[in-house]
């Protein structure tokens, strides 16, 4: 995960979401957003 950009990695959480894909794979992917401290793009948009 560390080699997607920001924005393609906020992209595939909402896709992940919207697809109801396997919520340990969603958590993962939310423990990168908030490691690069973009948890508020998640929150903005949800």
């Amino acid at each position: 995960m560390k080699h997607l950009s920001d924005d393609l990695l906020i992209e595939s959480y909402f896709k992940a979401v919207e697809l109801k894909l396997n919520p340990e794979f969603i958590e993962l992917i939310e423990r990168e957003i908030h490691r690069r401290s973009l948890g508020h793009k998640i929150k903005l948009s949800s």
